[in-house]
């Protein structure tokens, strides 16, 4: 903390909480609380019951929490692939080839995700690539939704590296690629396991685009949380979202500690 006085850093952390609580801590506490409600009583939940939990570990709500973690994992993978790929390729480009790439990477975050969802509907609707109706039409729109975040963290990365590594490992005899497979990556790990957890938990939540693609066999689970609550299920709606988060925190701490034990290497 750059504030060296006691009554600096206790203003900073009271306006730390007055901000952080009414616009992070109280919604989540919310849904919190409403997963573990039967009604509400006035403006605040009531009736305790861990019924909602029941339905929402097993049956539909189980299935639609797999579909969200393998559309996660395999969009995750895929963009950490070609965003890496790319990443490495533009660092290699002069100035305007690398503008050029990272607007064409970036132009999926900068419109709406369900113009992207509607642009996936369109082009793969039609043989020779016939996806609509499969799961795979929805890992790609993942895909393509998250990949602007690796390549962006992985060409970050590549500007703060040290090229006396990859000088000094040139100038021993070592070939390109071993230079890339046992000097670059490994440098990189900590920023590849960090965007990684970002692609899942971006997709993870991802709703807009999912929401014109789906197949009816390939539910995730913020599509079945949005049905839930449009039915009038808020309770149980909330408790789905609750084992969303989960979800998503555990495989969020798993990659972390991942992270940093690669940054110690």
């Amino acid at each position: 903390m750059l504030v060296h006085s006691r009554k600096g850093k206790w203003a900073v952390w009271a306006l730390f909480l007055v901000l952080f609580l009414p616009l992070f801590a109280l919604p989540l506490l919310v849904i919190v609380t409403a997963s573990f409600s039967t009604h509400w009583s006035g403006a605040f939940p009531s009736g305790p019951t861990a019924g909602h939990y029941s339905a929402a570990v097993r049956g539909e709500s189980l299935q639609a929490l797999t579909t969200s973690l393998v559309t996660a994992v395999s969009a995750s993978l895929l963009a950490l692939t070609f965003g890496s790929w790319a990443a490495i390729a533009a660092a290699g480009l002069k100035k305007r080839g690398r503008r050029l790439l990272d607007g064409l990477f970036m132009l999926p975050v900068a419109v709406p995700s369900v113009v992207v969802g509607l642009a996936i509907l369109v082009a793969f609707s039609q043989p020779p690539m016939l996806l609509n109706g499969t799961r795979w039409i929805v890992i790609l729109a993942h895909t393509v939704l998250v990949t602007a975040f690796a390549y962006q963290s992985v060409a970050a990365a590549i500007i703060r590296l040290d090229p006396m590594y990859e000088q000094a490992a040139a100038s021993l005899g070592a070939r390109p690629s071993y230079v890339l497979l046992r000097v670059r990556l490994p440098l990189l790990l900590p920023s590849l396991n960090a965007a990684a957890g970002l692609c899942f938990a971006l997709s993870m939540g991802e709703l807009s685009a999912t929401m014109m693609l789906y197949p009816p066999d390939w539910m995730p689970l913020p599509v079945l949380i949005f049905t839930a609550t449009d039915r009038g299920s808020l309770f149980t709606g909330s408790a789905v979202a609750v084992v969303l988060m989960a979800a998503t925190l555990l495989v969020l701490l798993a990659v972390s500690r991942i992270r940093t034990k690669a940054s110690f290497r």
